[in-house]
């Protein structure tokens, strides 16, 4: 039997062909325990189920913080709150990270209650999944479930740790009315302890790799060993290491090389753009899984098409983030040595820039976008439009020159090879400096990149490493939910995010020719005393005597 784990929101995908009596008649809300935990189900495929639909609390990327306008709800990209781009709707929420208006009474990516819930499934599985008599040859499928389930658990106690710090640990605890739920907060080194020890004690007991293709989208033990890679280096980083102890970057060093050994089934795709496209490739270790369709193209893609391309264009990327793609031949823009040229931006850049962003004058569905003032993609007036000349290419496939849009993967990763090699070139640079293997992990992403030549500049200072580090992670990861996480980690945040981000403001002199000026896009501010954290919703404080809500909220 097949164990395929296509995920579709709102519910389960059930793709076996068992039926239960009448269980086709019970909402999966009301779903109780003899249902999922059936004793004469000896495949389990209703824990099965159960397990799959638990995979649905697991971040879903992209176009996911809301906002509603009337009866139309939009979504925004999480790094239109960071100094890669800004909505491109004015007030909306995901702004209120930028301009102060987050509180714990209006939680913006409340992340609370859906991990909780996650958790809470899964002490619930682990607590009834002994009541399945499951069959002989069922055991080992039996056995990676359960190794599943507490991945997941543990990626659920990751996503409250990176928000909101130290939470309650729960155990196998499922707590009801009847138990005393004013829980004391865990120290964060608690909850990170107890995150590494799950993995710890999973990764060998989940799928090996490679993962089979009836099973993508399940956790195996490269998405264990992720988890732990991206937690030590978060915990290696200065928001969490402010005393810089040498040992916690070594172990975030070391996390990163336990997964690069792992196998060689693992690695790089051939294709940047492809990597985002494929439902199976080596490079993405754990993705949230998805049918095919168009929704990036169409809340993403320029505002001046029409019909089947018609499109909302939500995400306003920014100039520092055009500025941080260098050119074709590796250098940054500011070198002098580069060939970059202001009067003509968008020639010789970083391939991965033309996978990014669209910029005027790029092809798409049989014209040139313009985003030139009064072109068709920036026409002016008060249509959702781009603030800053730019809007997000990211993830979608190539409809240069088509006439509409046709369906595709689009399953937003949660963990892919790329973002090792880099957790791995930081971690050791910290630790040890400049070498020949932290070099290594850096180009070849660059070189998979396309730059030519795709080397680094010989004789960087640890410090000057850094630097290229950083901005190589952040054109290779952009909206990827990484660097909003990752200005905060490197305690940057107060730094990028006061003052104003920028945009391209582009006036066609003649058909064909135009000129560009750089122009205030937005204001944005970031008070270092609380925004490193996010608030505990009020409505959780309110119910909890014991829970301490964070510094400043």
């Amino acid at each position: 039997m097949k164990h395929y784990i296509y995920i579709i929101f709102g519910g389960l995908l059930c793709l076996t062909a068992c039926k239960k009596n009448n269980i086709e008649q019970i909402p999966l809300e009301k779903w109780t325990e003899d249902v999922i935990f059936d004793p004469t189900d000896s495949l389990g495929n209703y824990a099965k189920n159960f397990l799959n639909d638990t995979y649905t609390q697991l971040p879903t990327g992209i176009n996911r913080i809301s906002t509603t306008f009337s009866s139309v709800a939009n979504s925004d990209v999480l790094d239109a709150a960071s100094d890669d781009a800004i909505s491109s709707r004015n007030a909306s929420n995901v702004e209120s990270f930028t301009n102060g208006r987050i509180s714990s009474f209006n939680p913006i990516d409340d992340a609370w209650a859906r991990n909780y819930g996650g958790i809470r499934r899964a002490n619930y599985y682990l607590a009834n999944i002994y009541k399945v008599p499951f069959k002989q040859s069922m055991v080992v499928e039996k056995n990676y479930w359960n190794a599943e389930i507490r991945f997941l658990r543990a990626m659920f106690y990751f996503e409250l740790l990176k928000r909101y710090g130290g939470v309650p640990l729960l155990g196998d605890r499922i707590l009801t009315l009847q138990d005393d739920l004013a829980l004391k907060r865990n120290t964060r080194d608690e909850v990170a302890a107890y995150i590494l020890s799950e993995l710890e004690v999973v990764k060998d007991q989940l799928r090996p790799n490679p993962i089979q293709d009836s099973d993508i989208g399940r956790a195996s033990k490269a998405a264990a060993l992720a988890l732990k890679s991206r937690l030590l280096l978060y915990l290696a980083s200065p928001l969490y290491n402010p005393n810089n102890d040498p040992a916690k970057w070594l172990a975030a060093a070391n996390a990163a090389k336990e997964l690069m050994n792992l196998t060689s089934t693992l690695g790089l795709e051939s294709s940047f753009q492809s990597t985002f496209l494929n439902r199976k490739n080596k490079e993405v270790i754990l993705a949230f899984q998805k049918d095919v369709n168009t929704s990036v193209e169409v809340d993403n893609a320029p505002i001046g098409y029409t019909d089947a391309v018609a499109s909302k264009g939500l995400t306003s990327p920014t100039q520092e983030l055009v500025d941080a793609f260098g050119m074709k031949n590796g250098k940054a823009i500011t070198d002098p040595g580069s060939g970059y040229n202001a009067a003509n931006p968008y020639v010789n850049r970083d391939p991965r820039f033309y996978n990014t962003i669209f910029h005027n004058g790029m092809m798409w569905v049989k014209r040139a976008v313009q985003t030139f003032d009064g072109g068709l993609d920036k026409p002016g007036g008060i249509v959702t439009q781009t603030r800053t000349g730019y809007y997000m290419r990211k993830f979608m496939a190539d409809f240069s020159n088509s006439t509409t849009y046709s369906n595709q993967t689009h399953n937003p990763v949660i963990f892919r090879y790329a973002e090792i090699l880099l957790n791995f070139a930081e971690a050791q640079n910290e630790y040890s400096g400049p070498s020949t293997e932290v070099r290594k992990a850096v180009e070849d992403i660059r070189q998979r990149a396309g730059l030519v030549p795709f080397a680094l500049p010989a004789g960087l200072s640890k410090d000057e490493l850094r630097v290229a580090i950083r901005n190589e992670r952040r054109v290779e990861m952009a909206f990827e939910e990484q660097r909003f996480w990752d200005i905060r980690r490197w305690k940057i945040a107060e730094q990028v995010l006061n003052g104003k981000l920028h945009g391209i403001k582009i006036t066609q002199t003649t058909p064909g020719v135009f000129t560009y000026a750089p122009f205030e896009a937005a204001s944005v501010t970031f008070d270092q005393a609380k925004m490193y954290s996010y608030p505990i919703p009020y409505s959780e404080i309110t119910k909890n005597i014991n829970l301490t809500q964070n510094p400043g909220w």
